[in-house]
């Protein structure tokens, strides 16, 4: 008998990940614990010249976490109370954390239905006398339209604020995230393209002043000896972490490459199962380089949620990001937002949907997502309708 249950495809599989590259990881560890060196040292500092020289920036800091990376770079910039800030509602709640956490307002302006980015008009119908900065967020891989965003910015005279937690390695007409701003910010959390062991993050820069006050703010302030020349906060980098990092950071482009060829792989598969008409591929965008932190594809009609039910039923990985828009949370109801005051990015966050695509990912393993898509659409017209990838097409992942 023939069982045509289809096999589970996990969401994210950092297994596989972890078995390519293991002795390499294991080694930098043993390092670490050999040397006893755990905060900060040699191993932080020889990241954070690979980040800098991977970004092109002058200057790379190694913190806690991106959301660390997000409150130092406000912090450095002097940004607090009465000030306001410009940023994306579709991003992870981080992003306006952390213009509250510091005093200051976050203003949130429309998003691009195509990139899901921070669309430039919508920022400068925001702008006022109160505005310190602009927090652009490459949502998903793929960098804002910077040009446009950095020429208001000079024109009134404020910083940018990249979040670029999810896009490192992305590009905007040649050069690099973290490099197209002010300051830039990444997170190593372990599910990005670049993630660690646990929580990790990093600042760019290229003004060597904030460089050297970031630094300071993330060991509370101290200019050494115990001389506290402002109040910063406790946000260092481990350097187990900068450990595996370094490892990683060596494959992360023959990584990147693995994710853009399952994103093309998806739009042959979508191609094929005829769904173009209700599914919407995320699009690259003129001069970017995409690296698909997420596949994130737009279910048209009001289907999205029976999608995603019907994957899971399957067990077929996928998920939301992000199911409630960050000027509709409850914590930022005093902003006196309500529905229907940012209607592209309540139209996105209804419709998107991300599919698996970490680099391990198989081509059986994808044509199973997108076969049980078409189903759960009526969109299979016969359970025998022709595969694209035969069971033995395994894509052989060489790190």
């Amino acid at each position: 008998m023939t069982n045509n249950t289809p096999t589970p495809v996990p969401f994210i599989n950092l297994v596989d990940q972890y078995q390519r590259i293991k002795t390499e990881v294991q080694d930098a560890v043993l390092n670490v614990f050999e040397n006893q060196s755990f905060v900060l040292g040699d191993e932080v500092a020889e990241f954070e010249c690979d980040i800098a020289e991977y970004c092109d920036s002058r200057n790379a800091i190694g913190v806690a976490s991106g959301t660390d990376a997000l409150l130092l770079a406000l912090m450095a910039l002097e940004i607090g109370p009465g000030d306001e800030v410009i940023t994306s509602p579709f991003t992870f709640f981080a992003t306006g954390s952390s213009i509250a956490r510091v005093g200051a307002t976050p203003v949130f302006a429309d998003i691009d239905p195509v990139s899901f980015n921070l669309c430039p008009e919508s920022i400068e119908e925001k702008i006022t006398e109160r505005t310190k900065a602009i927090m652009p967020v490459h949502i998903f891989g793929q960098c804002a339209d910077m040009e446009p965003i950095w020429r208001n910015a000079v024109r009134n005279g404020i910083p940018v604020i990249e979040d670029a937690a999810q896009a490192i390695g992305a590009e905007y007409r040649g050069r690099r995230a973290g490099v197209l701003g002010t300051v830039g910010c990444f997170s190593f959390f372990p599910t990005k393209n670049l993630g660690g062991a646990g929580d990790g993050g990093l600042v760019t820069t290229d003004d060597p002043d904030l460089a050297t006050r970031i630094r300071r703010l993330r060991v509370h302030g101290d200019l050494g000896g115990y001389q506290h020349a402002e109040v910063g906060i406790n946000s260092r980098l481990d350097a187990l972490q900068a450990a595996v990092l370094r490892v990683k950071l060596k494959h992360l482009d023959q990584w990147t490459s693995e994710r853009q060829e399952n994103a093309r792989r998806y739009n042959s598969l979508l191609r094929h199962y005829q769904l173009l008409d209700c599914i919407e591929p995320p699009a690259v965008l003129p001069d970017r380089r995409h690296v698909y932190n997420q596949y994130s594809l737009r279910v048209k009609g009001g289907q999205r949620d029976k999608v995603l039910n019907d994957l899971r039923e399957k067990q077929i990985g996928c998920a939301i990001y992000y199911p409630r828009p960050l000027h509709l949370q409850q914590c930022f109801q005093y902003l006196g937002y309500q529905e229907g005051d940012l209607p592209v990015t309540e139209l996105i966050t209804s419709e998107c949907l991300a599919l698996p695509i970490f680099s391990e990912l198989t081509a059986t393993q994808q044509e199973t997502v997108i076969r049980g898509i078409a189903e759960s659409l009526g969109r299979l017209s016969s359970p025998h309708f022709p595969t694209l990838y035969s069971e033995t097409s395994q894509v052989r992942k060489v790190a």
